[in-house]
C-alpha cells in the first residue's frame, strides 16, 4: 500500500520562509534532479517530492541546525519531533524548488545569499572535520589525566540551613535549637527559603568557593554536629548546620568527558581561526565599535546571597569561541551524593 499523499493545511513555520530557503536554494542549484542514491551508508528514504527523495538523514540534519537535538544524537524517525521537521524539510524544498521555476537564483541578491551559504557550509564542514581528527578518546583521556594531576581536592561540607527575615526571627530560633529541637523539623516549620525548607533546609555537599562568602567564612572553621549563626546574608539571617565534612570527589572520566570534549572543540576552533588569521591579511574598513543601547552590559548588583541545594558556580564564557576557559578540574564540587 502506498503511503498516503499530506494534504492537510497547517501553519508554515516562520523559519522555512528565511535562512533555510537560501540553503535549500543552493542544494537545488548545484545537485541533479532525481539522484535518489543515499547520502549516507544506512540512511532511510522518509517521503518523496515529485522525483526528489527525502532522507532521514536530511531531516536529522535540520534539527541539528534547528538546535532541536545536538550533533550525533540519534533522531526515531517515528517520533512526533521527526515528523515535525520532515514537514518543514518538505516546505523548504518546495519553497527552493518554486523558487528555482520562477527563475531568482539568477538575481543578484539570490546570488550573494547563496553564496554566503555556501561559505557557512563549507566553514562548519571544516570545523566539524578538525574537530573530529582532534576530539578522540586519546586526547580526552590525556586532558583529564592532567588535569586531575593539577586538581587541589577542597573541603566539602554538607549543610542544612534555617533562613530567616529578622534577626529576631533567627534569635528565636537559635534558642529553640538549643533547648533541643529538631534542625529539620524547624527548618521545615520557620525557614524562609521555599527551595529548601521543605527537605529539613538541606543544601547537599557544597565548596567554599560554590557558596556565598558569608557562608564560606561561616563554615571555615566548623565541625561536624555544630550548629553556626545566625549571621547576616542578603538574602536574611541564617542558622547553618554541618552534617559532614569531606574531601571532594574527582569527576570519573565518564563524568567529565562531556565537558573535557567541549573545551577541546572550543579550543580546536579557537586556535584554526587564530591560525587563518595570521595567515590572511584582514583589515577593518571601519571605526571601533562603540558603546550603545544595544551593548550588554554586567548586572550593576549581584543578585542576594542564597544558596539553593548543590549549587554549581554559575554559568562561565565558554561558549564564546574566541576565548575558551581552561578546563574545570574534574571534581564533583556542588554536587550532592
Amino acid at each position: 500500500m502506498k503511503a498516503p499523499v499530506q494534504q492537510a493545511r497547517r501553519k508554515v513555520s516562520p523559519g522555512v520562509v528565511g535562512a533555510a530557503v537560501c540553503l535549500l536554494l543552493l542544494v537545488a542549484c548545484s545537485q541533479g534532479v532525481g539522484d535518489n542514491r543515499a547520502p549516507e551508508p544506512g540512511d532511510t528514504a522518509v517521503a518523496k517530492i515529485n522525483d526528489q527523495t527525502i532522507w532521514a538523514s536530511d531531516v536529522k540534519r535540520e534539527a541539528v541546525a534547528q538546535g532541536l537535538i545536538g550533533e550525533g544524537e540519534p533522531l526515531d524517525i517515528s517520533t512526533d519531533l521527526f515528523h515535525r521537521v520532515l514537514d518543514e524539510v518538505i516546505d523548504q524544498k518546495l519553497l527552493s524548488s518554486e523558487a528555482v521555476k520562477r527563475r531568482l537564483e539568477n538575481d543578484p541578491l539570490a546570488k550573494r545569499r547563496v553564496a554566503a551559504a555556501r561559505e557557512r557550509i563549507l566553514g562548519d564542514m571544516l570545523v566539524e572535520n578538525v574537530v573530529e581528527q582532534a576530539v578522540n578518546d586519546n586526547a580526552i583521556k590525556a586532558l583529564y589525566e592532567e588535569q586531575l594531576k593539577l586538581a587541589k581536592q577542597a573541603q566539602e561540607y554538607h549543610v542544612r540551613q534555617i533562613l530567616s527575615a529578622t534577626e529576631a526571627d533567627a534569635d528565636a530560633t537559635k534558642k529553640q535549637l538549643s533547648a533541643g529541637a529538631s534542625f529539620e523539623a524547624l527548618a521545615m516549620e520557620r525557614s524562609t527559603d521555599s527551595a529548601t525548607r521543605f527537605s529539613g533546609g538541606d543544601l547537599g555537599y557544597l565548596t567554599a568557593d560554590a557558596m556565598p562568602t558569608t557562608y564560606a567564612a561561616a563554615l571555615k572553621a566548623a565541625q561536624v554536629g555544630q550548629i553556626i549563626g545566625p549571621f547576616k546574608a542578603d538574602a536574611g539571617w541564617v542558622i547553618l548546620k554541618v552534617e559532614d565534612q569531606r574531601l571532594e570527589k574527582p569527576l570519573s572520566l565518564d563524568e567529565a568527558r562531556p565537558q573535557i570534549a567541549k573545551f577541546l572543540t572550543l579550543d580546536q576552533v579557537r586556535d584554526l581561526i587564530e591560525k587563518l588569521r595570521s595567515q590572511s591579511k584582514v583589515k577593518l574598513l571601519i571605526g571601533a565599535a562603540q558603546a550603545g543601547p544595544d551593548t550588554l552590559h554586567e548586572p550593576a548588583s549581584a543578585p542576594p546571597e542564597a544558596l539553593t541545594p548543590g549549587a554549581p558556580p554559575g554559568p562561565s564564557t565558554a561558549e564564546k569561541l574566541s576565548q575558551p576557559p581552561p578546563p574545570t578540574p574534574p571534581t564533583k564540587a556542588g554536587k550532592t551524593p
